[in-house]
């Protein structure tokens, strides 16, 4: 069959029954794991972000001349 040619909706199902066959899927412990370190990176961006959202807000009040 060419390359970009049209195929029924049974042969369709067919090769994506096929391709999900050669994924590895994960463990549930890699699973947990990625998802513990995904946690945890978004606590640490999160309070930089604070921090520097804070910084800079002070910095801009201090220019316009609204600081203490």
């Amino acid at each position: 069959m060419k390359v970009g040619a049209k195929k029924g909706p049974v042969e369709f199902v067919r090769q994506v029954k096929s391709e999900t066959k050669k994924v590895t899927w994960p463990t549930r412990q890699e699973t947990t794991v990625s998802m513990i370190a995904v946690f945890i990176m978004v606590f640490i961006s999160s309070i930089f972000l604070y921090f520097a959202d804070q910084i800079i807000a002070y910095l801009i009040q201090m220019i316009m001349g609204l600081g203490l």
